[in-house]
């Protein structure tokens, strides 16, 4: 019987850095995996292959729309199918070979296998239990379906699945239009495909900020993807290799059918904690099937923590990740941090989407008195050389002290951009902080330093 400091159970985002943090620490670590590799869904089936795909595929549009105009002329590329999806394993190699070598670095032990909690104290590997002082939870989450959807990850598939297809459909029908389903949707309408989305409520991307919901809606429409909002999928269909999507929509209760190859089935998803032995542990679960923990990520059992998708809070990996810092330096004796409130969300489409902090909906129902600056990328140099001026950034600032309350963005870079603001939002600066740092020109950072401005007496390109 192997004894360790800490066992973190699951190698995802969360579990891995939290592995690696604890190790630095000085803590005798082992990680519990039962994948054939290391990274989690993230690494393996989500944000990596998924982010590989949308670089190729971006790659072909500005090839097809873009090129010719830069002087760029010839044929277009064709698409290999088959060595597209060897990329995107290449890029899967890659990274979850990079945690195995830090993993080996940091001599933490990777428990082969998918692990149990019998008792306090314990996690069951296989055959073997091994003790520790302490257990951190990090198993992550899995696609969540709907009644009358069956995934078989042939037709009707979630996003692993999608990341797998043996061939490019003509058709493909997305029920969500959140995060997930948006940007496969837009890998498969850059390649070819006639996408539509299908989604329950009146508006694209929930929680977001409700003028970039309705731009992205707009620019997604553009690049060819269909959407249907206000509509309630009733069940699916597969009848060899086709499917039919049954839905009704909200508004009339009309009942209607969409044809396609295949259903990418993007309505979320919820923490994966089969097998742990929760419920024989008696550790508390909120009413959504998520681990309820303290401020310290500690469960009610003492010695056994959560992290990352299983508890509250945005699905998010690098959420994930600073939890799994914070609960490292709690079990190593130390204090850990998050800050909640400062936690970025990106969507990797183009043109990107981005936001971190408070929007105008929050800030209203919350009743605070707040300012909005905004500028458009059709005033940033850089943005246009590049064809990318459609979009826009918009910072929200408390309207007597100017502290920024959060920020949004669509357009060019997005997805770094809005980290110069979780930056000066950490530090607790105004608009007016940002508005008077230099920025280098000709960047795309400078709309956001114009849309500072426009907080104060107003920005100079627009």
């Amino acid at each position: 019987m192997a004894s360790y400091d800490v066992i973190i159970i699951g190698s995802g985002p969360g579990g891995y850095v939290c592995a690696i943090r604890c190790a630095q620490l000085g803590l005798k670590v082992a990680c519990v995996e039962g994948r054939d590799t290391l990274g989690g869904t993230c690494l393996n089936v989500g944000c990596i292959p998924s982010k590989a795909m949308l670089h190729a595929t971006h790659m072909l549009h500005e090839a097809e729309h873009n090129f010719a105009e830069m002087g760029l002329k010839g044929k277009s590329p064709s698409v290999d199918w088959k060595q597209m999806l060897a990329y995107k394993q290449s890029t899967i190699d890659s990274n979850t070979k990079g945690i195995e070598f830090l993993f080996k670095k940091n001599k933490i032990d990777w428990l082969k296998g998918w692990g149990t909690i019998p008792e306090a104290g314990k996690v069951k590997v296989g055959d073997e239990i091994h003790e520790a002082k302490n257990i951190i939870i990090a198993t992550g989450s899995e696609a969540a379906s709907l009644p009358g959807v069956e995934v078989d990850e042939q037709i009707v598939v979630t996003s692993t699945g999608a990341l797998e297809l043996s061939r490019v459909p003509k058709s493909l029908v997305v029920i969500g239009a959140g995060v997930i389903g948006l940007e496969l949707g837009s890998v498969y309408a850059r390649l070819g495909s006639e996408v539509t989305v299908v989604e329950y409520l009146d508006t694209i991307t929930p929680g977001m900020d409700a003028e970039v919901q309705k731009t992205f809606q707009k620019m997604l429409t553009k690049q060819g993807m269909k959407f249907i909002m206000g509509a309630a999928v009733q069940k699916t269909e597969v009848n060899k290799s086709k499917a039919k999507v049954h839905y009704k929509l909200r508004k009339d209760d009309s009942e209607a059918v969409l044809d396609a190859d295949v259903v990418l089935v993007s309505t979320g998803r919820k923490p994966y904690v089969d097998g742990l032995g929760l419920e024989g542990l008696g550790i508390e679960m909120t009413k959504r099937g998520q681990i309820k923990v303290g401020k310290d990520w500690q469960t009610n059992v003492p010695g056994v923590y959560a992290i990352g998708d299983v508890i509250e809070g945005p699905m998010l990996a690098h959420k994930a990740e600073d939890e799994g810092m914070a609960a490292a330096e709690q079990v190593a004796g130390k204090h850990g941090h998050v800050n909640y409130g400062v936690i970025p969300g990106v969507i990797y489409t183009h043109p990107e989407v981005a936001n971190v902090g408070e929007t105008e909906a929050t800030l209203k129902e919350a009743g605070r008195a707040y300012k909005v600056g905004k500028f458009s990328f059709m005033g940033n140099a850089r943005a246009k050389t590049v064809f990318a001026g459609d979009g826009f950034v918009k910072i929200l600032a408390d309207k007597e002290t100017d502290r920024i309350l959060g920020c949004h963005i669509i357009g060019p870079g997005a997805g770094d951009l809005i980290h110069e603001v979780c930056v000066a939002m950490e530090f607790g600066a105004s608009a007016e902080d940002l508005a008077m740092t230099c920025h280098a020109h000709p960047t795309y950072s400078e709309a956001v330093r114009e849309a500072a401005l426009a907080c104060g007496d107003g920005p100079i390109h627009m």
